[in-house]
């Protein structure tokens, strides 16, 4: 690790939880990027400690004491956590080619940044691939010997990805969701058809999961009609319509940290909360194929359900 040198720009988003702040940075400190990004939301109304705690998680980022450019994006209103981290993404990405992004709540292990260097490298125009992620929580065991896996599900604690995709495919407003709802499409995302001779022509059968048609399309459905300001589902929308992977470690090397009470949207602990971290080995072995973890996302998927 001591030849490794960190020249992906990380962003750091932050609003009023200074503790997780600074853990986070940290950890960013240790990896010394040659560039840092810092997206920051105002205080809420009617929220009197919000000015305060704001005020204390930006001073965090004033610890900067390694050779290293800051910009800073920081709203004076609350844009909520959807429209702050979504704007503040674009910004990234008109500038810089790709990025490494953490929310205040998750924190890495060391051996991220340099795993997420060789795979943005490695797999950068690469059209099947939209993000690397930190995630890999085992619960349903391991298929494979090689350092990382694909996914269709883009986990976002802590994660990596290309102005390519970003500018391409994301979409704040999910403004296809009303296409793919109303023609059943989430059945040939979810499902499998399949086809039988009939007496006279072919019969179409589909086997999908009911539940996680619902899941989605309760998601989708809120998010479209702007009843939830969030933005990491719409990212997991337009992985699904174009068939995006995701690359996963066979290691978990991001813990989110964030679960409780003062959480946006992890209010609930689950068994997703504080997931301890292990090292990545070097160098990193190569699946000699691509195909999503069919297992791995099943079990994941069941997770999903249960936290509705």
């Amino acid at each position: 690790m001591s030849d490794f040198v960190l020249t992906t720009p990380v962003v750091l988003t932050i609003f009023n939880r200074a503790h997780l702040a600074k853990r986070v940075f940290e950890e960013i400190r240790r990896a010394k990027p040659t560039k840092l990004y810092v997206i920051a939301d105002g205080p809420r109304p009617n929220h009197p400690y919000d000015k305060e705690r704001c005020l204390a998680a930006r001073a965090v980022v004033e610890a900067v004491d390694w050779d290293c450019q800051v910009f800073k994006n920081y709203s004076d209103d609350n844009l909520g956590c959807g429209r702050r981290t979504a704007s503040g993404l674009d910004w990234v990405f008109s500038m810089e080619e790709q990025a490494i992004i953490f929310d205040d709540d998750c924190l890495p292990h060391q051996t991220l940044f340099r795993f997420y260097q060789e795979m943005l490298d490695r797999y950068r125009g690469d059209d099947r691939i939209v993000s690397i992620s930190g995630n890999n929580y085992r619960f349903s065991g391991q298929r494979l010997h090689y350092s990382y896996h694909f996914s269709r599900f883009p986990h976002l604690w802590g994660w990596a990805t290309w102005r390519d995709v970003w500018q391409r495919y994301y979409d704040f407003k999910i403004n296809l969701w009303p296409e793919i709802r109303d023609n059943n499409w989430l059945t040939d995302i979810f499902g499998l058809v399949q086809a039988e001779a009939g007496p006279s022509s072919e019969v179409f059968k589909t086997i999908c999961r009911d539940e996680d048609i619902r899941y989605w399309s309760r998601k989708f459905n809120i998010i479209h009609k702007e009843m939830w300001n969030t933005w990491d589902y719409q990212f997991f929308f337009m992985c699904f319509l174009q068939n995006g992977l995701a690359v996963l470690p066979n290691v978990n090397l991001v813990s989110n940290i964030g679960f409780g009470d003062e959480a946006t949207h992890t209010c609930s602990v689950t068994e997703l909360a504080n997931v301890p971290t292990e090292p990545m080995t070097f160098p990193v072995l190569h699946p000699p194929f691509m195909i999503a973890d069919a297992f791995a996302d099943a079990y994941m998927q069941l997770i999903f359900n249960r936290s509705c």
